[in-house]
């Protein structure tokens, strides 16, 4: 008897709910000016690339992650000035952290309703929430924003007290909306995920472009924020190709969260390159700020060109809308001309009912800003 088939094998041993997913979608970017993945476009002065080589040259790659990697976990937490009692988890991006969640939170259905244990965030938020609930059965429950990106608070109230969710996930500023959620809606909610013994995660991977922190709110009331956790990443300071985040929160739910982290999880050159970054965080901030004062431009350049809307952002992202056409799909014609022209951005417009006609378009540097504003005044 020969061996299965691929097909029949993937038709008996692979998940129907996997099977029907789509993989998470990367463009290609060859030969293209490259803002569709919010990163930091800034790379390191020749100085700090030369001495960042002569580091990384001298790792021992025949070891296992070791006190390297304890010395990175104290670096960040005096970075993110940690409050007394918490401790930091590490993970290979915020995308690991995610999964490490939903699979510490995955205790079963419920024998007496059924019911599964649930994530519940934003619609539209980042697709990694609602994926990652699914792999490891937990259901999602999006509660949509309202038309101009706010939370809708009596909604989101109205599904965390029927939903009693595992997880809360809030992004701040969101994603792909680029912005901060109002500081009395947050309290509500965080308020609300209290009382129902959920857990708060609260988002911040664009922190080094945004005008606030949810940190600060933490430690003026340590007592009400017992079940927030706080999230960020090294992708959008610097080093998208690093893969680091971490994750902030009080001591006894990290103790339980660090049982489900991979032993090794982060290697030696990843430790060693966000050390580095961390000793040299001011070109870092230079950078950000730099971003930020892209971010103004063309925030003000976008609201010139007719045909479009553009929303506010706190983060190093503008979206925008292109007028519907009767003929085409606005977002995706206007996309294609655009890649056309060599710019790459990401077309957000079939994520959510919300996004109809809608573009992500990445801050780039001055030069790359000056080609997008073109090619995209020839697009429209």
């Amino acid at each position: 008897m020969g061996a299965p088939s691929s097909d029949s094998l993937v038709a008996r041993r692979i998940r129907a709910d996997v099977r029907a997913m789509h993989a998470y979608a990367v463009q290609d970017p060859h030969g293209m000016v490259k803002l569709d993945a919010m990163e930091n476009p800034h790379r390191l002065s020749p100085e700090l690339q030369a001495a960042l080589g002569a580091r990384l040259g001298v790792v021992a790659l025949n070891r296992y992650p070791g006190a390297r990697v304890q010395d990175l976990r104290h670096a960040l937490a005096k970075y993110a000035q940690m409050p007394a009692g918490y401790d930091i988890i590490l993970g290979n991006g915020s995308d690991e952290l995610i999964s490490l969640l939903a699979l510490a939170c995955a205790v079963g259905a419920d024998p007496a309703s059924g019911k599964r244990p649930a994530v519940l965030a934003p619609v539209p938020g980042f697709v990694m929430y609602a994926m990652s609930a699914q792999l490891q059965g937990l259901d999602f429950v999006g509660v949509p924003l309202t038309p101009d990106f706010a939370l809708d608070v009596p909604a989101m109230l109205a599904a965390i007290a029927d939903t009693q969710p595992a997880i809360v996930y809030l992004a701040y500023p969101n994603n792909p909306t680029a912005n901060l959620w109002n500081e009395a809606d947050m309290a509500q909610i965080v308020a609300a995920a209290a009382q129902t013994g959920s857990l708060v995660v609260l988002d911040e991977a664009y922190q080094p472009f945004s005008s606030r922190s949810y940190l600060d709110t933490i430690r003026a009331q340590p007592q009400a924020h017992t079940h927030v956790l706080l999230m960020r990443t090294l992708s959008k300071f610097g080093l998208a190709g690093v893969r680091l985040g971490y994750l902030i929160g009080p001591l006894a739910l990290m103790a339980e969260l660090d049982k489900v982290r991979p032993p090794y999880n982060i290697s030696v050159l990843n430790c060693e390159c966000a050390l580095f970054a961390l000793e040299h965080a001011d070109a870092f901030a230079a950078q950000a700020q730099e971003i930020c004062a892209q971010r103004t431009r063309l925030l003000q350049a976008l609201r010139q060109l007719p045909g479009l809307a553009v929303w506010d952002s706190d983060a190093n992202m503008v979206l925008v809308r292109v007028a519907a056409r009767a003929d085409a799909d606005a977002a995706a014609q206007v996309f294609a001309a655009l890649r056309a022209r060599g710019v790459l951005v990401k077309n957000v417009s079939t994520m959510h009912p919300l996004l109809a006609n809608c573009l992500r378009l990445t801050v780039g540097t001055a030069d790359e800003n000056t080609l997008l504003l073109a090619a995209l005044e020839a697009s429209l």
